[in-house]
Formats: C-alpha cells, structure tokens, sequence
C-alpha cells in the first residue's frame, strides 16, 4: 500500500488476517496431535489459565513472521499480560505445534521481554513450559551471547533472588537440557503425570554418553521428580488440572487492587477508524481519538493556550488518573505565532518537561500518544535553544519514574520519537496502530537527504535525471515504504503489538492496571515492596546487569 495514503479499515483487516494465520501455530494438524497426546495448546492453555471474560493482550505476536519462510509463527512461544484471580500476570508458553516448541533466536528475544515486563512492573509471571529445547541448526544465534538463552536465566535468578517476583513454572510437556534451568530457577514447578519430562538429556542422549538405558518417565517423569530428586514441588493428573494448581497459587497471594469507578467514552470507538485521514501528512483533531478512548469526564488541559501543538492533559481512562501528552496536526495559530503541528518547538518542549516532572510530583502514570515528525529546525529554532529545551524533555521523560506507555496511532520520526518516549527509554509499554510510523524520516525526505545534491547539480546544469539515479531514487522510497510499515516493526520488535483501534481503551487499561502494580502498596505481598530497595543495591553493585530494562 502507498506510503502516503491507506485505508485503516483494510490495514485492520490485513493484520487480522496475519493474526489469524499466526495462532493457528503449525496448523490442523500439528493441533490435533498436541490434543491426541493429550495436551492442551498454549493458546488453550492460556485461556483456561486466566479469569473468565479477562483479556490476554498478546505481546510479539507478529515477531519473526516474515522470516523462516513463515515456519517460525510467533517464534514458537505465545507470551502477554492478563489477570489471573484478579491479579495482572506475565505468561509465557511455548507452542508445541510449531517445531515442538523449539526455541529459535526470537524466543529468547520474546522471553526476555516478558521477564523483563515482569521485573518492571513488579508482577508474577507463569512459565508453560513445552519445548523440544534449541532449533539447534540456529544456535549461533540462540546458545552464545550477552543476549542469548543464558540471560533468561539471569533474570530468572534475579527475580528469585534479588527482587522476589513470584515465578511459576509449569511442565506441561518435555524440558530439555539447559532450558530444564528456566523452572529450577522458579518458585515453584507443577509437573503433568505421564506428560511431562525435565532433564539435562534425554533417554537416546545418556545412552550415547554414559551408556545407560533407560526410559523417559524414569529419567526425568513427574513422579520421579516429585517423589526422587524434589526437583518439583507438585505433581498434576493432567493439563487442566495443573492450571487449576496455578489459579490456587494465585489465591494464595495477597487480594489484588479494588476495581475503580469508570465512566465510558464520549464517543464510540468505531469512529476510531475515521479519525485519522487517509493520507498521513493530513490534519486531524486528536481530541476526536482521546474522546474514543479515555473516560467521558472532563479533559483538564494543561497550558491550553500555549505551544497548542502539545496536548498536555490530566484525565482518567477506566476510572484511573492519568496525565495524557499528544501531538495536535495541522497548522495552529496560538498569539506567539504560526505552528506546525507534529513539530517540536523550544516552548513546547519546555511545556512538556514541566508536565511530565508535575506528573511524577503527583503520581500520575503517562500516556503518550505519538504522531510526531521531529524537532523544528533552522536559525530560529537553534537561537531559541531548541537543542537545550529538547534535552529537558528527554530528560524529565528519560529520569520520570511514573509507569509511561506509549500509542503510536501515525508518525513516530526523528528525535520526537525519541522524546515522545520512544522504546529505547523503556516506557512500560508500547503498542501501535496498523497506520505506525516509526523512523528518522519520510521517504520523501531520505530521498532528498540521499540524493538531494546530486538533483541539485542535474538542476543547475540543466541535465535530466538519468534511469540509474531515477532508479536508486525508487529504491531509496520503496526502502522507507517497507521500513515504515507497522508490520515491519512488529516483527522486529519495535513496538509491544500491533492493536485494532477499537480495542485501544480496553488494552490500555489492562496495561495500566499492569503498569501501576506498585502504586497499590497495601495489595502488594511484602516481597514486592522489597523490589525498589532490591534494585537500588543492585544497581549500586558490580552484579548490575547490562540492559536490564527497569
């Protein structure tokens, strides 16, 4: 489709369809032989997991999709937040239909992910576990690594450890060599009779290296590990059963959060998909998406009058209170003169630095809403100091302990993406619109940034343009048109999920109600509240792991 214009109805339409391919796992078949050894899917499994009528908010979904040819959907494992027992929870379950739950380069990415959402936000977090081990023809880019499968077990090791997250790991099916580390290094391991198998090697791998004979249920069963080695710590009659051990653990913790008093939106969410015009450099009322989103009580701008083109608000989604930063399009005209909007000036963010440092002085988690081209540029704006001001908004951004999650519903290009609490400062999460963004720049504009001066003498000498830079032109746009693709993005993990518009109220909340954990300190277990004094000595330490999002 066109980098200039799209029709969000059928970009929603093509990312159902994708999604619909990419939880089917392996297919019919690869399905019915999970269910005739008497297992559940991880998709089956994570729905009988979590409250009834509670959302599973998938996250990666769409990772590694256009690589493998296609054979690696989801990379093997499904991983998300949702409530269990009223409580919000990371899960992670390998999907056994495809290529028996091998871990390919991209779990690990997707794993650590999950863990590190789960460090983040101070929440448990459930290991399904159901894995043929490495995809070993790729374990140059799984096994080795600062970033390789080690490193789950690093987090694993310190959320035991360190910032007592609980950790629930159940066996569901086999757990080969170092991946039997990931349950070991959980709280707790539920084992399936007959079904699941835990060990450093199988039956045909201790043959060949110390000559034994044996069978799996021996070496490495349920009842073995239950009543043995006490490697596990409860034993489970089957998959259905074994989730229920996992609710009952669920209760065993402290009552989550009261539910809050809500009031719906303004408007209906399907106007969502009107909102935005076709074409992408086209104006639009930002106020139109907020008013489908958030609660219908009153929006309290901040600063109405001044820099316009920053909507800087407090107000409530799903009864909670929240501060909202939003870019405003088109052309606006406030007293102190013309603006663009989707630009970022010196006052405006001076404007937003001072929100964002009022919201941490009050508590209140931030939604971005992202549709930003970048900072202003030229001798005015440099006079101005746009280079400090912009460093005062990364900065109260970037130092903002208050849970920041971001939507991108449009543009996400240059230093504003940066600033609008683009990944890379570790919002606590970030979803996006089929119609996304993300990028330094336009096609057009890499086109003149590339191959701008080379135009320009063409023009001056009066020469045409000649088919070889007409064709590197073509290629340069066509580059940007599938980089700036949501999907792209998506697969890549630049963004948490790719969401319908009209499920954006209903995701947000279930990320703020994750997000916002350790606001609720008397719901808390007493573990948890150690996890801010717990990370403070760790960071303080030579133990300080790099990357570590929290």
């Amino acid at each position: 489709m066109s980098g200039s214009t799209r029709d969000l109805r059928q970009l929603v339409s093509e990312l159902h369809e994708l999604e619909s391919r990419l939880v089917a796992g392996g297919g019919p078949k690869k399905i019915d032989k999970q269910h005739k050894d008497g297992k559940l899917t991880a998709r089956e499994r994570i729905a009988r997991l979590i409250d009834a009528g509670s959302v599973f908010q998938e996250i990666g979904l769409l990772i590694a999709y256009d690589r493998y040819e296609g054979q690696a959907p989801a990379a093997g494992v499904v991983t998300g937040i949702a409530k269990i027992e009223g409580r919000p929870a990371v899960i992670v379950a390998n999907d056994a239909t495809v290529k028996a739950g091998a871990w390919w380069p991209e779990t690990i990415t997707k794993i650590l992910r999950a863990q590190e959402i789960a460090m983040r936000n101070a929440i448990p977090i459930v290991y399904l576990v159901d894995s043929a081990g490495v995809n070993l023809p790729l374990q140059d880019g799984i096994f080795p690594g600062q970033y390789g499968a080690s490193r789950i077990f690093y987090y694993n090791s310190l959320m035991r450890r360190r910032l007592h997250i609980p950790q629930i790991a159940a066996v569901m099916g086999p757990c080969i060599a170092g991946g039997a580390y990931l349950p070991a290094l959980s709280d707790i391991i539920i084992m399936v009779e007959k079904v699941s198998f835990m060990g450093l090697g199988g039956p045909n791998l201790v043959k060949g290296a110390v000559g034994q004979v044996t069978d799996s249920e021996s070496l490495g069963g349920a009842a073995m590990h239950t009543a043995i080695s006490g490697v596990a710590h409860y034993k489970a009659a089957d998959d259905a059963s074994c989730l229920q051990m996992i609710r009952q653990q669920f209760r065993q913790m402290p009552a989550a959060a009261a539910e809050r008093e809500a009031q719906p939106p303004k408007a209906e969410a399907a106007g969502l998909y009107d909102v935005l015009p076709p074409d992408h450099r086209l104006p639009y009322k930002v106020e139109d998406l907020l008013d489908r989103i958030l609660d219908g009580t009153e929006l309290i701008e901040f600063q109405a009058d001044y820099a316009p083109e920053f909507l800087c608000a407090a107000g409530t989604l799903n009864g909670r209170h929240i501060a909202i930063i939003a870019n405003r399009r088109g052309f606006l005209k406030p007293k102190t003169g013309p603006r663009i909007g989707g630009i970022v000036y010196t006052e405006s963010a001076r404007k937003v630095a001072y929100f964002v440092e009022n919201a941490q002085r009050h508590n209140l988690p931030i939604l971005y809403v992202q549709d930003v081209s970048g900072f202003m540029v030229g001798v005015e704006a440099e006079t101005a100091g746009i280079i400090r001001a912009g460093a005062e908004m990364v900065e109260a951004m970037a130092c903002a302990t208050v849970p920041k999650i971001v939507l991108t519903v449009n543009h996400a290009s240059g230093a504003g993406y940066y600033a609008m609490a683009g990944q890379g400062f570790d919002p606590n999460f970030t979803f996006s619109w089929p119609t996304a963004r993300i990028g330094v720049m336009e096609g057009d504009s890499a086109v003149q940034a590339v191959h701008g001066p080379e135009l320009e003498k063409l023009k001056n000498a009066g020469q045409t343009v000649p088919v070889e830079l007409a064709a590197r032109i073509e290629q340069t746009r066509a580059d940007y048109d599938r980089w700036l693709d949501a999907k792209y993005a998506a697969a890549r993990g630049h963004c948490d999920a790719l969401i319908d518009p009209v499920d954006t109220r209903q995701v947000l909340s279930l990320a703020f109600d994750t997000a916002c954990v350790k606001d609720h300190t008397e719901h808390v277990p007493i573990q948890l509240l150690d996890f801010e004094e717990e990370w403070g000595q760790l960071a303080r330490s030579k133990e300080r792991p790099q990357g570590l999002k929290l």
